[in-house]
This record gives C-alpha cells, structure tokens and sequence, in this order.
C-alpha cells in the first residue's frame, strides 16, 4: 500500500466467480489434500466430531498449530487505516478457522502504521519464532519489515500496491494496477481495437499505469496514438492537446477514479471527441457505483476478479463478527491460507522462495494468482463491463494460469 494506498481508498476490486471450497496448490494441477474447506456456510454444530481441548492462546496469537507466522497490522493507527487494520486481522483470524488442520499460529504484532513500528514487529516476530511475515499494509512498512525479514531469510507477504517494495523475498498479495491494464487491453484487442490513446493523471498511480500501458498495447498487437497527462482538477489542456489522436483511436484509456472520469469524459466531448463506437477502458478504480449510470460509461470496461468470491466471502465474515469486511480483507484470509497450505505440504521447511514462486500459482477468495521472482504478483481477473447500473462480466477470470495465455 501507499500512503495513502489507492486501493484500499477506493475498495476497487471484486472476487473468483465461484467460491473456492480450499485454497488451492496448483502445482500439475494437483489440490492439496490437506488444505481443507472454505465453506459457504458453517456446517451444523451436531455434524462436526467434538473439538480437542486447545490451552487458551495469549491474547497476541491466532491459531494453535506449531508453525509460527508474524502477521504484522497497524492495529493501533486512527482512521481508515485502523479499521482496515482490524478487518484484515478478522479475516486472518476467520482463515485458520476455516483451513481444516491448519498447523500454523499467527504471531499478532501492531506496528502502528510506521516505519519503525514494522520494523520492531518483525524482530519481534522472528525473534518468538515466525518463520514467515504476513503484512504490513504500507509501503514504507513493507519496505521496513522486509529490511529485517531478508537478513534472517524469511519471507514476507505484504498488502502494499507499490511494486517499489516488492523484492525476492518481499512479496505483494495486494491488487496491482499493472495486472488490471494488461487483461483489459488483451480484451479489447480481441474485439479488433487497435488505435489506443489515453488520458492518465498526472501522479504516482498515472505512471504506474501509463508504462504498463505502453508495454501492454503492441504486445496485444496495437499501437498508442496519443497520451497525454494531467494534473488534479486540471485536465483541459491535456484534453485539448489529446483530442486530434483520441478521435482518430478506437479505444480510449481513462485509468481515474469515480468523480474524474465524467468530467474527463465531459472534456472530451467538448473538445469535439465523438466516444461513440469507441472501447473506453478503465481500471480497477472504475469498480465504483457512482460510474455505472454515467451514459457515457455504458459498455466501458474494466479488470477486476469476478465479484462472485467476495460476496459469499462477506456474508461469512458478517455472520461471524457481525459487520462488513473491508474489500481488501480477502488479502489476509488467502495469505493465510497460503502459508497454511505450504506448511501442510513441506513443513515449516516449506515457506521458502522456490514454493511461493510455483510458476502454476495459487487460488483463493480472489481467483488465481501466482508470485514472481522479483515479488510482485500476476491475478486471473474477469473483465467486466458496465452496463444498466451495474457491471456484467465479459470475459470470465481464467481458472488457472494455463488458460488466456496469462
């Protein structure tokens, strides 16, 4: 995450289309035998055989399995970040219930959303036994806790969109904008879009999406025929100057968020841009409802994971602690699950660089997914498209990294 992190400001994402009853191993497309049940509802009581007896944990720990794991949250933050903080923890918590045999204990460290903090938290971890870090949420406690966790060669799994962080051993579970571009751009080359132009904001998000842009339209067999960038509130100039390539483009890049795109879409239209007939695409940002009665947004498209995971993912957790998750909770249930099912598969032995890196990838709440080796990650998204006040899925998330070509 950056500060403030876009993605979890604007809660952009959605989830698999079809819950996963399990997280998933895709090595051969093999499932890991012990990795258990994510149900969609909780069995009856009277069908489960009667619980061990578990010593009560201290309040700082989850879970009773012998493999330790740091998951490390800025608990203690006021605001936004606080209430992600708690929610993340929730889920954590509400995965190893749901990870049949899960044999791993979270180690809960606050680091108060700083760098210090993180950096405290994840000695301390290490230093009660994690073998692995789950979090923190921030790119600077990203950055700070991996300091500690790669000198001790453990590997952490942090929330941070900011592929700055990312490092061999320092990985990103969180929504990256790049992914959102690249499937979104496939899609419309498949429809026959070849001209692309773009209108991007002038901002760390902007060149972010704007290089990915760059690398994702010839891939996909087009080419770029006019880019221009903008400052906040300033956009006039920009679209004037984009103008004579947007009318000659058949699709229109609009990477903002919700109460940007109409005005940069008002803008084009007064600068003499005809939009009809052309691809308008967004990303993850646009999975916003205050865009999807826009006129002109009808038939825009956007990457984002089918919604379906998400939705039976929040009835649990509402049914568990009785309010709503926020959306980037599914992060914490799969990282969990992630280092429930390496360590049921190898043991603590089993959280290393090469197992986290398995070219097939994972599935969890969110869909598939898979890590690089220089920690960031790839996502089988769906790509949806707006249409009568909502969003219908055009092209369904692949179920494995097989499919698509992904």
């Amino acid at each position: 995450m950056t500060e403030p992190d876009t993605k979890v400001q604007t809660g952009a994402r959605a989830a698999l289309r079809h819950s996963r009853r399990g997280f998933l191993l895709m090595a051969g497309g093999a499932t890991l035998a012990a990795c258990g049940s994510m149900p969609d509802s909780p069995p009856p009581q009277a069908a489960l055989p009667p619980a061990p007896a578990v010593p009560a944990q201290p309040a700082n720990t989850l879970g009773a399995g012998s493999v330790r794991i740091g998951l490390i949250l800025p608990l203690g933050a006021s605001g936004n970040a606080g209430i992600a903080a708690q929610s993340l923890k929730n889920a954590a918590d509400m995965a190893i219930a749901e990870f049949t045999g899960a044999n791993i204990q979270l180690v809960v460290k606050d680091d108060g959303g700083t760098g210090p903090g993180a950096q405290t938290a994840a000695q301390q971890a290490l230093d009660e036994g994690a073998r692995a870090v789950i979090g923190p949420l921030f790119a600077h406690t990203v950055a700070s806790a991996g300091q500690v966790t790669r000198t001790r060669n453990v590997p952490l799994v942090g929330f941070s969109t900011d592929t700055n962080v990312a490092t061999r051993g320092v990985y990103l579970l969180s929504f990256l904008p790049q992914t959102d571009v690249v499937r979104a751009v496939r899609y419309a080359s498949t429809s026959g879009r070849r001209a692309y132009a773009a209108l991007l904001p002038d901002n760390a998000y902007g060149s972010v999406v704007e290089a990915a842009f760059r690398e994702a339209v010839p891939a996909a067999g087009g080419r770029v025929v006019g880019l221009e960038r903008y400052a906040p509130g300033q956009s006039a100039e920009a679209i004037r100057r984009l103008a004579p390539s947007a009318m000659q483009a058949d699709a229109l890049f609009l990477p903002d968020s919700g109460d940007a795109v109409p005005q940069l879409l008002q803008g084009l239209s007064g600068a003499g841009v005809n939009l009809a007939g052309k691809q308008l695409i967004g990303t993850g940002l646009w999975d916003n409802s205050a865009l999807f009665n826009v006129p002109q947004l009808q038939g825009g498209i956007f990457a984002a994971p089918d919604p379906a995971g998400f939705r039976t993912f929040a009835q649990r957790y509402e049914a568990r602690f009785g309010q709503k998750p926020v959306r980037t909770a599914t992060l914490a249930h799969d990282a969990v699950s992630l280092m429930a099912a390496l360590v049921n598969t190898g043991g603590e032995v089993g959280l290393n660089d090469t197992a986290i890196q398995n070219p097939s990838g994972f599935s969890g709440i969110d869909g598939v997914f898979r890590f690089r080796a220089d920690g960031t990650n790839q996502r089988g998204l769906a790509v949806m498209r707006i249409a009568s006040g909502g969003t219908q899925i055009a092209s369904p998330a692949p179920r494995s990294f097989a499919e698509q070509g992904i």
